[in-house]
């Protein structure tokens, strides 16, 4: 199994975990980091808040 299934698992675990608002809240994030040029750096920000809690 390479990284990229390990991440989509814990994703999708993370998601089944959430209520209604976190998880449009989560949405509304992701739809700004896919329309982002800065894609990387807000990727390690959610990263390092997802990982601080």
């Amino acid at each position: 199994m390479n990284n990229n299934n390990i991440d989509i698992n814990q994703l999708m675990k993370m998601l089944s975990n959430m209520d209604k608002k976190d998880l449009e809240n989560g949405m509304t994030k992701l739809n700004s980091i896919l329309n982002s040029n800065d894609k990387s750096k807000i990727l390690n920000q959610l990263k390092n808040n997802i990982n601080h809690k």
